[in-house]
């Protein structure tokens, strides 16, 4: 999480600083031109500002969650690139603008100040407006590729609040900070950071088809790093440098990190060697009485131009301003506020006196007719209300269903009735049960049967929506009603549009091999289990415990290899490998058996005799499940299943060390678990390899990652108990594993059985 904080932190504490900078500008003109009466309207533009930014990030996100999975990759994949832009423009402005941006803040709220309230706000507004909306679309870069938005969220609001502590300071005149190398140095390595987003960027345009190359990878260090170290995951998070990278993203990559960085180095050494006429000019720059003064004089001009604007218009129309209200929108100062307003020269000047009270101060005539003043939070609540509406209608139009959404009919006689060729893109179709029986439907391309779109369980009567994307090709429905037969539409062309992504549906028929080829395997371990078990009850009977303890080993990790089969085992699994969980007398109770009964028995100092029973009761228990097995019903849509299930028990299990029994061999049967993951999957093979391939490839580093930790668990012959296995390995251990489920996680859907097939 704090690798993925860093890039935001950066972003925000710049970003922060700069619009806190041009605030406190703001601030301090008005300030010295004695019209702090005006300080409201800078606020409420400066709120304005920060509600428009957070509507914008807002309409990012719940955009992109409305778009299929190739459309976010390229939604996210353009938005990543734009940012690049705007980071990289905001770079070289900020260098090229730090000494003059005072005097060009202080010129536009001269002229603001003059043209009235409303100015005003607009020039705090669009002041502050680029900031904001510059942090909101890097920091949702940043957060889509780290994957996640909390670390993002933190780091930026750190770099928000010591920003803001920066600013006051500056403005209280406590620090002084050289920002012109400050902008420097951030400036540099904002360019590295942004060198990868425009990496990640291109990636997820590949991803989305909008450019090529997905498969083109220039380098893929997945086998040679672990990719959950500490090292490799501050290189991601900070630089966004993958284990694998394709071509485009590695010359991008150099190419703008080359090009970029050295434009930024030169214009940083023209800047620090300037011609002799810019010397000149900076050295008069640099007489700050002179210059403050003309400005704050220019500045005052303006505010007593404009007030006395309003003063004369309030005398000669008192009427027309009764009806129609102050013309900027805000009430004419009083008397004081128009002393306030002069600097403390020209006050004192006229006749010594001190400046007239708000009690001698001539009263100004109450508007005819009564007018009502505006409520001082009207404007603020506004300013921020109708940015919030915008974004919500925006993002509630973008979920909304399509008006016009066709109606397809599903039933055995009138499968895809009112289907007609849909425009490419994406699309929702109102699927209607007409018939009389529960159906699924499916929207396949009837040359190959790969499904677009599925619908489960359509009751009749009933209508669902059905979202699918769609590209050039052939398209029909398929309508499978329970108990009936398979029905297909007629299909329809769609030219043009770019491609989408298709299942191909597995049938019974197509796991029948794979699953003959595990019950094999099965078959055979329970037969080499049978001889394990004899010979640990042999041991035992012969008050052997050391050969018993070698042997009760070897024998449960044979069990813990059959994880596939688990769910065919019935209630014997429960006999031979049951836990102690949930049992009232614990490890006492009567009815604790199996291989941990007789763990807790050699590690605890439980005689041969005591052991035998609970021994031969084991071997009695896998002889039956042996002769019973080539009759139990297995389900070809466990094979899918259990790739994921095997894996996700050992992690909650033996990675923790719960079913320890004193042995400490957790760490074995996360081994065995293994190699059961690994044989279920070989008999897989084929089925994913021709949906996946990139899948595949991924799980085999995973597990080749995985073993290879195991194996360095494993010395002369013992294994290292999990508890005694240091941090680092620990955490390692359960991150590839981590890892490993989250690849093999779409493997269960993937070959999950359709009755389109």
């Amino acid at each position: 999480m704090w690798d993925d904080a860093f890039p935001s932190f950066l972003i925000g504490l710049r970003e922060g600083l700069e619009g806190g900078l041009i605030v406190s500008i703001l601030v301090a003109t008005l300030v010295r031109a004695g019209a702090k009466s005006r300080l409201p309207q800078v606020w409420t533009g400066v709120l304005a500002a920060i509600a428009v930014a957070m509507s914008f990030g807002a309409v990012l996100t719940f955009t992109a969650a409305s778009l299929s999975a190739t459309a976010q990759e390229a939604f996210g994949g353009t938005l990543s690139v734009i940012a690049v832009a705007f980071v990289t423009a905001m770079v070289f402005w900020m260098r090229r603008s730090a000494r003059s941006l005072s005097g060009e803040i202080k010129e536009k709220v001269t002229g603001a100040l003059a043209m009235g309230s409303g100015m005003l706000i607009v020039t705090s507004f669009l002041a502050v407006g680029r900031e904001g909306l510059e942090t909101a679309l890097f920091l949702w870069t940043t957060a889509r590729a780290a994957g996640e938005s909390v670390g993002p969220m933190i780091g930026a609001g750190i770099g928000l609040a010591i920003a803001a502590g920066l600013c006051w300071g500056l403005y209280r005149r406590v620090l002084k900070i050289n920002l012109t190398k400050f902008f420097t140095a951030t400036g540099a390595v904002l360019i590295v950071i942004a060198a990868g987003v425009l990496g990640y960027g291109l990636r997820d345009l590949q991803e989305g088809g909008v450019l090529p190359g997905k498969t083109a990878f220039a380098f893929d260090l997945g086998q040679s790093i672990d990719p959950n170290a500490w090292y490799t995951t501050l290189v991601q998070g900070v630089f966004n440098l993958m284990p694998a990278m394709t071509w485009l993203q590695v010359i991008g990559y150099a190419a703008y990190l080359v090009i970029v960085m050295t434009l930024f180095v030169r214009g940083i050494r023209a800047t620090a060697k300037p011609a002799p006429a810019q010397r000149v000019a900076e050295a008069k720059a640099d007489k700050p009485a002179a210059a403050e003064a003309a400005v704050d004089a220019a500045v005052v001009e303006a505010v007593e131009a404009a007030e006395e604007k309003v003063v004369v218009e309030k005398d000669g129309a008192a009427a027309e301003a009764s009806a129609e209200g102050p013309a900027d929108g805000t009430d004419a100062p009083d008397p004081e506020t128009e002393s306030e307003s002069k600097p403390a020269s020209e006050s004192g000047s006229e006749s010594g006196s001190e400046p007239a009270s708000p009690a001698d101060a001539e009263p100004v005539a109450a508007p005819a007719g009564g007018g009502r003043k505006r409520p001082a939070w009207l404007l603020p609540v506004a300013v921020v209300a109708v940015p919030a509406v915008i974004a919500g209608g925006i993002v509630a139009f973008g979920k909304s269903k399509p008006a016009g959404a066709p109606t397809i009919a599903v039933s055995e006689k009138e499968c895809g009735k009112g289907f007609t060729a849909p425009k490419p893109g994406r699309q929702t179709f109102q699927m209607q049960n007409t018939g009389d029986k529960t159906s699924e439907v499916y929207l396949v391309d009837p040359a190959t049967n790969a499904v677009y779109g599925e619908i489960e369980g359509l009751a009749p009567g009933t209508t669902r929506d059905l979202v699918a994307t769609i590209a050039g090709g052939s398209y029909a429905w398929r309508c499978v009603p329970t108990g009936g037969k398979a029905v297909t539409s007629a299909a329809v062309r769609v030219s043009g549009g770019g491609g989408t992504k298709a299942v191909v549906p597995v049938s019974e028929e197509d796991l029948a091999g794979p699953l003959r080829a595990y019950k094999q395997y099965v078959d055979q371990g329970l037969d080499t289990l049978t001889g394990q078990t004899q010979k640990l009850s042999d041991d035992l009977a012969g008050g052997a415990l050391d050969s018993a303890r070698t042997d009760w080993l070897t024998a449960h990790r044979t069990y813990s290899s059959l994880g596939a089969a688990y769910g065919t085992f019935e209630d014997f699994d429960k006999k031979i490998n049951g836990r102690v969980d949930g049992l009232p007398g614990g490890v006492h109770d009567k009815d604790f058996a199996g291989f941990h009964r007789i763990e807790y028995g050699l590690w605890h100092g439980a005689s041969a005799d005591e052991l035998s029973g609970p021994a031969q009761q084991l071997h009695d228990d896998v002889v039956g499940l042996r002769k019973a097995f080539p009759t139990q019903d297995f389900d070809p849509g466990d094979l899918p299943l259990r790739t994921h299930e095997i894996l996700e028990n050992t992690l909650q299990f033996e990675l923790t060390g719960d079913t320890d029994q004193g042995s400490g061999s957790n760490l074995a049967t996360a081994d065995a678990n293994l190699t059961g993951t690994r044989e279920l999957l070989d008999v897989l093979r084929p089925l994913i390899a021709k949906r996946e391939p990139q899948l595949l490839t991924s799980i085999e580093s995973d597990i080749a990652r995985m073993q290879k930790l195991l194996d360095d668990a494993h010395h002369d012959g013992t294994w290292t108990p999990v508890e005694k296995l240091d941090a680092t390995a620990r955490q390692r251990l359960n991150g590839i594993t981590g890892q490993l489920l989250e690849h093999l996680a779409p493997v269960p859907d993937l070959l999950e059985i359709r009755k389109s097939a």
